[in-house]
């Protein structure tokens, strides 16, 4: 099976700024240790403060839809509801 490679970017609004890069760090640990998880990284630009830089890595789409399940249910989803994404796999 191929694995999925998910890269893009997202745009946060300024009343969830806060918040998103509190929990960033939580969901960052929880998904580096999901199994199928290769890499993961979520990098907050250094010249717009409300994008942050995504690149996501994952053995297989099995492990890929594991994590996506996981993040609609966890912390991570509700404070990055109102996040814009913009990605491409």
């Amino acid at each position: 099976m191929p694995k999925v490679i998910l890269k893009g970017f997202i745009i946060v609004p300024e009343q969830d700024l806060d918040a998103v890069k509190t929990e960033l760090i939580n969901h960052k640990r929880l998904t580096l240790a999901e199994l199928g998880c290769l890499f993961f990284e979520v990098v907050q630009c250094a010249t717009n403060p409300y994008r942050f830089d995504v690149y996501e890595a994952f053995v297989d789409r099995e492990s890929f839809a594991f994590h996506q399940a996981r993040v609609k249910a966890s912390a991570w989803g509700k404070v990055s509801a109102n996040v814009e994404r913009h990605y491409s796999q």
